[in-house]
């Protein structure tokens, strides 16, 4: 390791009733890209929130540079030369990509913005690192890779010498990714310090020097990169062997079970979100559909699902015609739906785990009878599907906001599998999970796809899409620029999620 940049000892923060951080040290040196992993809740987030000033510790130091340092603030932390990119961009979307770097730390005279001066600090900065970018265009024009260009460039002109990266990559094309790891390395060659935080093993392998891992509030172990492989370091993030491969049956594609033709929408904006989709789904096989967010996959799943209603095309289960029809018709016809947000759309968070886990049935007459809730049946069901799922609850009592992100996540997939339909829409199933509840959503989408069942899989999680899918189906500004199949590599898909056709 080179000189140490930045040290934090023994770092302890509580909330109430849970223990964030236990006692939590952290080196890293000038010049390197330390990754840190953890699964959710193992307190990664905490402690740069702490080291940004965002948390105030209850116990620990913060050393710079050999120096003891009070961090209370944000504003605090800037000036010690730390800069932090959120998940979340930050930018002013009606001020140009210039305006947006210099906020908060323009260069001026007399009282004045030296505009003059503040574009040959910026047009500098972008030389130095590489960030290529049209300094006059308006932030809200920008693609989501160039966002975080701007965000980069903002925590640079303010004078960051340690760059802390939240989950840099969430929202980025394989290429757009590269481009990034491209610009990292370029910083640390100049002597600047990056902390890359990511639950993608292999990111954090292509582009790190150390790794260090967290577990329930503590630091697991550091370890040079050279040194890690993806069982080593699941293993030590999970505390257990994590399956790597699913145990695929033959790919034997069955019935019929979605017929998507021509189809066409509007986005909430008005603009053409779908541009003539076809493309179809059978029993037996996962057919996964990728694109960089916004190009469409919210849109042909509310219309799928009724949530929003087609201006063109057809949509077909088996032979009959959907287009119509409501989504409490749609499930009706053995359609299971593992909705892109589990909180807004797949959840009531202030109902008991055994309300959430009959959502959408509570009609049915395993649950009701001559129209009135049947508890000990719905108590009885939600403590299978506990059982079956593998949820991790106080009790069936217990609201569904207080379950971590992965349990909230296995009560959807559980309600949603306990029927066996024989399609499964599930649109973003693993988001925001850690390793151990990643891998267990993906082998059950595995398990009914060898069941005869059809899942269409529409996820951001482009590894998910390459490792899971038997066809890919890839969107870009709302039309199939093109299909892979089953051992297609992720060059060829980042081609295609660029907007590069296959020739």
């Amino acid at each position: 390791m080179n000189e140490t940049m930045l040290r934090m000892a023994g770092i302890r923060k509580t909330f109430p009733g849970v223990v964030a951080l236990d006692g939590v040290d952290l080196t890293v040196g000038q010049g390197e890209v330390m990754g840190i992993l953890g699964e959710n809740g193992a307190g990664k987030s905490t402690l740069m929130n702490i080291l940004y000033g965002l948390y105030t510790m209850d116990a620990g130091t913060i050393e710079m540079q050999g120096k003891k340092v009070h961090i209370r603030n944000s504003a605090d932390a800037i000036g010690l030369g730390l800069g932090m990119v959120h998940q979340a961009f930050t930018l002013v979307p009606n001020l140009t990509v210039m305006e947006n770097i210099i906020l908060g730390s323009e260069p001026s005279r007399a009282g004045v913005v030296d505009r003059g001066r503040a574009r040959a600090q910026v047009l500098a900065l972008v030389k130095q690192v590489g960030l290529d970018i049209d300094l006059d265009t308006m932030a809200e024009d920008l693609p989501t890779g160039f966002k975080q260009r701007v965000e980069i460039l903002k925590a640079l002109h303010r004078g960051a010498k340690v760059l802390i990266l939240d989950e840099p990559t969430a929202v980025l094309t394989p290429i757009e990714a590269e481009e990034l790891f491209k610009s990292v390395r370029r910083l640390t060659q100049g002597g600047s310090t990056v902390i890359f935080i990511t639950h993608k093993l292999k990111e954090v392998m292509a582009i790190t020097n150390r790794i260090t891992i967290m577990r329930r509030g503590k630091v697991v172990t550091t370890l040079d990169t050279k040194d890690a492989n993806f069982d080593v370091l699941a293993n030590a993030m999970v505390g257990r062997q994590v399956q790597r491969k699913f145990n695929f049956g033959p790919y034997k594609p069955g019935e019929l079970l979605l017929q998507v033709e021509g189809l066409r929408a509007a986005s909430k904006h008005k603009t053409e979100a779908l541009d003539g989709l076809s493309f179809s789904v059978n029993a037996g096989e996962i057919v996964g559909v990728a694109g960089v967010e916004g190009n469409g996959q919210t849109e042909l799943v509310e219309c799928i699902m009724g949530l929003m209603k087609p201006t063109g095309g057809a949509i077909r289960l088996g032979t009959k015609l959907i287009n119509k029809l409501p989504t409490s018709e749609v499930l009706k016809l053995s359609v299971g739906h593992v909705p892109e947000d589990r909180a807004l759309n797949g959840l009531i968070l202030d109902f008991s785990v055994a309300e959430n886990v009959v959502l959408g049935a509570t009609e049915s007459t395993d649950f009701s009878r001559r129209g009135v809730m049947a508890p000990r049946k719905i108590r009885d069901f939600a403590r299978k599907i506990v059982k079956l799922f593998n949820v991790s609850a106080a009790g069936i009592d217990v609201k569904a906001r207080n379950l971590s992100g992965g349990n909230q996540q296995k009560i959807i997939v559980g309600r949603e599998l306990a029927g066996q339909p024989h399609l499964l829409i599930a649109h973003q199933p693993t988001r925001g999970l850690d390793v151990a509840s990643t891998e267990y959503i993906q082998s059950l989408l595995v398990d009914s796809r060898n069941a005869g069942r059809g899942v269409l899989l529409v996820s951001a999680d482009f590894d998910e899409i390459l490792d899971l899918s038997d066809r890919i189906l890839v969107l870009y500004e709302g039309k199939i620029i093109g299909e892979l199949n089953r051992g297609a590599g992720i060059g060829e898909l980042g081609r295609l999620l660029g907007g590069i056709a296959a020739k």
